[in-house]
């Protein structure tokens, strides 16, 4: 990785190390936070790019539908669902987070 690209990492896990309990973000909204609008795709690295024992919650990102990104049924899509509604993120039963009430 370059410096360039540690650089924007650091800048992304520091605008979701923000993101309060029960509330949510998109990646474009963490993007633009970041100073980086418009690379959404890089935010989805910089979060891929974490250690497994992270205390950056990263299960706070959700796509711009309010949906969790990680395919259904994986291991890291239950986990996120669950820290989420740990936190008192409700789901709709199509699976999508209201972005009014808990977007950040």
């Amino acid at each position: 990785m370059t410096e360039g690209e540690q650089g924007f990492n650091q800048r992304i896990w520091q605008v979701v190390a923000a993101i309060p309990p029960g509330k949510v973000a998109t990646y474009g909204a963490v993007a633009d936070q970041a100073g980086m609008p418009g690379a959404a795709r890089r935010v989805g690295n910089a979060l891929r790019g974490l250690p497994a024992n992270t205390r950056i919650p990263w299960h706070r990102v959700v796509n711009a539908q309010g949906r969790i990104s990680l395919p259904g049924g994986s291991e890291s899509h239950v986990v996120q669902r669950e820290r989420l509604e740990q936190e008192g993120v409700l789901f709709n039963l199509n699976g999508r987070i209201d972005l009014q009430r808990y977007g950040w």
